[in-house]
């Protein structure tokens, strides 16, 4: 009897290692192919990977997927260790339970339950990780930005956040606790879901919510409209922000616009979706200047959510960590001074434009609201590096400037 017993934890123990190398050796061959991609976000490359490899089962896609995410949380920690070691130290960070993390880092192992901050001062003492070379740019973070929290926040998947539309929200939360759908309310119209809540099969609720993050509601605080206003969103993307202002202030006059004819099409559609049809939409390019498409016409209020490094979303894209370089910050810095210098010649004096980026490096925030200050007279009613790594959201920047 205890040879076989013997026996069969020996043959368990060959399955999960024979099981554990073909999953590293297919995040090895998962890692070279989008080293060699064009710099497409993850998320879109694994469809493809997973598209051209059919042989892979849907267990494996999903345990792909999550080593490749969390391989890429580590970002520029311990990169002269083999792909299997930062594997098992990235698990062993973003994981309650791990065969990679417990074979290949068998002394540490029994502690991976422990809270994120002991396993990091344990990675430090035995390994070659430092909590200190995940972030690049350090020197380069706003001041508002705390270093150590917001580096910490990278091993952590963000929550998934949904704004209720305030005629409905009482009956979308009774909707989700009749779903069973655990969430926690973080205001009166802000809900925290965890990550992979389907809200599609929950009937009944649709154009009731939008999916929102939570920093990126907050940005709405900035706003401060009045009815009859005219405003405008210059570079709206699929109008978030457009219908947080709408939904806060119903009266107003809305333009919104980008520079992508598709992406306006979404919006029409997200806007049809939650009933709004009052509003103007043009493509504007803000780089080719605005004369042509709006004359001299003015607006008493201007939100610029502008492209940027995106580094305050890196906990929903840990790949960017290791892929974004100096020289895109100073691009896109520069990218940011040029937008906000042709959209604020179309602000009302006394009015303000809202200038907010996804970033948390201080040349896309505070030295852009400096040299537009230096360029126009205007007021800096409010500014804020909006710390989402405090409830598992994303990190913003917003300023309230107002022309003098």
């Amino acid at each position: 009897m205890a040879v076989a017993i013997s026996n069969r934890s020996t043959n368990r123990l060959m399955d999960i290692t024979k099981r554990v190398a073909q999953q590293i050796r297919t995040v090895e061959r998962l890692l070279d192919a989008y080293q060699r991609a064009a710099r497409v976000p993850l998320t879109r490359f694994l469809t493809g990977f997973y598209k051209q490899n059919r042989q892979m089962g849907s267990r494996d896609r999903r345990m792909a997927s999550r080593l490749a995410y969390h391989y890429f949380r580590l970002g520029r920690a311990a990169r002269q260790s083999a792909v299997p070691v930062r594997l098992a130290m990235a698990e062993f960070l973003c994981s309650e339970e791990s065969a990679i993390a417990q074979m290949l880092l068998p002394d540490l192992y029994p502690a991976i339950r422990s809270p994120l901050e002991e396993k990091i001062a344990l990675l430090e003492s035995h390994t070659p990780f430092r909590l200190e070379d995940v972030l690049p740019f350090q020197a380069r973070l706003s001041a508002g930005i705390d270093r150590q929290a917001f580096t910490k926040s990278l091993f952590v998947q963000p929550d998934l956040f949904i704004r209720l539309r305030p005629l409905y929200a009482d009956q979308v939360i009774a909707a989700l606790e009749g779903a069973g759908i655990a969430h926690r309310r973080l205001d009166e119209f802000a809900v925290a879901l965890p990550n992979s809540t389907a809200l599609d099969r929950i009937e009944g609720i649709a154009g009731k919510y939008e999916i929102q993050d939570y920093s990126s509601q907050r940005t709405g605080t900035f706003f401060e409209a009045s009815p009859g206003e005219s405003w405008w969103d210059a570079c709206a993307g699929a109008g978030g922000k457009s219908l947080l202002l709408l939904d806060n202030n119903p009266g107003i006059n809305l333009l919104v616009s980008d520079i992508r004819n598709s992406i306006l099409r979404n919006l029409d559609e997200r806007f049809e979706t939650a009933g709004i049809r009052a509003y103007r939409r043009k493509i504007i390019d803000l780089t080719k200047g605005t004369a042509a498409i709006l004359g001299s016409e003015q607006f008493d209020g201007i939100i610029l959510d502008v492209p940027c490094s995106g580094a305050g979303t890196w906990g929903r894209t840990p790949e960017m960590i290791s892929a974004v370089d100096e020289r895109d910050i100073e691009r896109f810095a520069s990218l940011q001074r040029q937008l906000a210098a042709v959209a604020v010649q179309h602000l009302k004096p006394g009015k303000p434009m809202i200038y907010i980026t996804c970033s948390v490096f201080a040349e896309e925030n505070e030295q852009v609201v400096a040299h537009l200050q230096q360029l126009r007279h205007l007021r800096v009613a409010r500014m804020e590096a909006i710390q989402g790594y405090r409830h598992r959201a994303d990190s913003l920047f917003a300023a309230r400037l107002v022309a003098v």
